[in-house]
């Protein structure tokens, strides 16, 4: 199996207490990188949740775009739809 780099940038703290963590746990960043590509090709997925440190939904962006959503339809400029069910199209 060829092997290639990849090369990222991280602020020095973060890389700092990465490589110590790395360290601890037996291993380097090398090895630990490694095994996140893994887990994200076998899952197909990022192996953990990610989320801002705020509810999406609730953000300001979102919340005026709901509330402008609501207003047109109060101001009868929406259109109906019926709901789809996951899975069923």
């Amino acid at each position: 199996m060829s092997q290639t780099t990849l090369s990222i940038r991280m602020d020095a703290d973060i890389k700092k207490r990465f490589d110590a963590f790395c360290a601890d746990a037996g291993m380097n960043a090398t090895v630990a990188v490694n095994m996140f590509a893994r887990a994200v090709l076998r899952e197909q997925r990022i192996p953990f949740e990610i989320t801002g440190s705020d509810d999406l939904f609730y953000s300001v962006k979102n919340q005026a775009r709901l509330k402008a959503a609501i207003e047109q339809l109060e101001a009868g400029q929406g259109t109906a739809h019926d709901l789809i069910e996951a899975g069923r199209v």
